[in-house]
């Protein structure tokens, strides 16, 4: 289970900084308030227009950085005050799937886990069973370099997955991939849900909203850095009064905008 309570994140930037001069101070508040309680066995969205503050929010989750304010905590772990207990009860996907390029998929994936302190026996069978999952027997003994995108993602995902975390963070998990690619994501994430899979708590940020309407149990919006909406699909259609969901998304995280 995931719980991000009312976090706050500020940084500091210069503008017009150059050579000789450093510029203006300038704070930007990335995050303002945003809330999210994710579950076991549910799949939970962080839906929001790129800038809205749902990447920070994952960073701040995965431990990168601490919020300013707010309570952030895995399986009851607050992340701020023991980052690798935490860190070891999640499987991580960010936005860059950063590969070893002259590492096979398999050499990818087995590496993480021996990072997690797996056997290497354990990681090696590990990375067979991940294999299977994600339909990557192909490429599992090929060197990552010059694979495809959705090539990456799978690896990228199966080396998350690698030490059978409870807790799976995906931030924007599509990006790039065709359709082939994205429905064999949704397969593998609608099984990691489900009882079979080990009913795990998976939490993803996207912009796109048919990935919110195929997988997503519960759906946070999120506008501005700020949590402005949470509920099932048809729950949201509901409160915004709209039949789409893209309508319904419009209306939620820009009222001034459909004011206006």
């Amino acid at each position: 289970m995931i719980e991000i309570q009312d976090v706050h994140k500020q940084f500091s930037t210069r503008t017009g900084a150059g050579l000789f001069k450093r510029g203006a101070k300038k704070v930007v508040h990335a995050v303002q308030g945003v809330s999210l309680t994710a579950a076991n066995g549910r799949i939970t969205g962080l839906l929001g227009a790129n800038g809205a503050g749902k990447t920070t929010t994952l960073r701040m989750l995965g431990g990168l950085f601490a919020p300013d304010s707010g309570h952030i905590a895995c399986d009851g772990i607050v992340v701020k005050n023991a980052p690798l207990q935490a860190l070891a009860r999640m499987g991580i996907l960010g936005d860059a799937h950063g590969l070893y390029p002259r590492l096979s998929a398999r050499e990818n994936i087995a590496y993480y886990g021996r990072l997690q302190g797996m056997a290497p026996e354990a990681a090696n069978a590990r990375a067979e069973e991940l294999a299977r999952l994600l339909e990557m027997q192909s490429i599992l003994d090929r060197r990552a370099e010059g694979f495809s995108q959705g090539e990456r993602m799978k690896t990228a995902l199966a080396r998350a997955l690698v030490h059978d975390p409870a807790n799976i963070v995906l931030d924007e998990p599509t990006n790039g991939l065709d359709v082939l690619a994205t429905r064999a994501l949704r397969e593998a994430l609608r099984w990691l849900r489900s009882p079979a899979g080990g009913s795990k708590c998976i939490v993803f940020s996207t912009h796109i909203m048919q990935e919110v309407e195929h997988l997503c149990d519960e759906v946070v919006v999120v506008s501005h850095g700020r949590s402005v909406a949470h509920g099932s699909v048809p729950a949201l259609l509901e409160q915004a009064g709209e039949h789409r969901f893209e309508d319904a998304f419009v209306k939620l995280a820009f009222p001034e905008e459909v004011a206006a």
